[in-house]
């Protein structure tokens, strides 16, 4: 979901979290269109890279944003992901690099989110694995289930796995 008020089109580049616990629990946030809670999804956090900040400060930053948890250690890149999708009245177009993160850190608190994120984002939940397997609410990226299966089953790839481009 994005992160910024200032979004004014192209291609965003955009860095996410794919956050793990001791008990390799998924930390992921509920988003919502911002005038219609029923509108809603689950989404890891992250955001765009601002100014010269590299994929890694960015996704750094995000974290503590959008979670309070500063406690990580961050891992390799994932997945890619190129997306275009509708929010908050404009479309997004972004191109997401995933990156692996561990922390023992696991509570929670969305200190220093912008305005649309005050009025999109409801809160923070960790995820099993089978929990995401057997969810029935819509989860970015999608297949995230698998994807974490994969993740957890055979450890991170040796390079970044490109995803397939989803377009909402």
């Amino acid at each position: 979901m994005p992160a910024e008020d200032t979004y004014a089109g192209g291609l965003r580049k955009v860095a996410r979290v794919v956050l793990l616990d001791p008990a390799d629990r998924v930390l992921l946030l509920h988003g919502h269109e911002p005038d219609d809670p029923a509108d809603d999804w689950w989404f890891t956090p992250g955001g765009g890279v601002e100014g010269a900040e590299t994929r890694e400060q960015a996704a750094l930053r995000e974290l503590v944003e959008e979670t309070g948890i500063s406690e990580v250690d961050l891992g390799p890149v994932l997945w890619r992901r190129r997306c275009s999708f509708p929010f908050a009245g404009r479309r997004w177009d972004q191109d997401e690099w995933y990156y692996l993160a561990r922390t023992t850190q696991t509570a929670t608190a969305a200190l220093g989110l912008t305005e649309l994120e005050r009025r999109s984002v409801s809160g923070a939940r960790w995820w099993t694995c089978r929990e995401l397997e057997q969810a029935h609410e819509t989860v970015y990226p999608t297949r995230l289930a698998g994807l974490l299966r994969t993740l957890l089953d055979e450890g991170p790839p040796a390079t970044p796995v490109t995803l397939h481009t989803e377009i909402v």
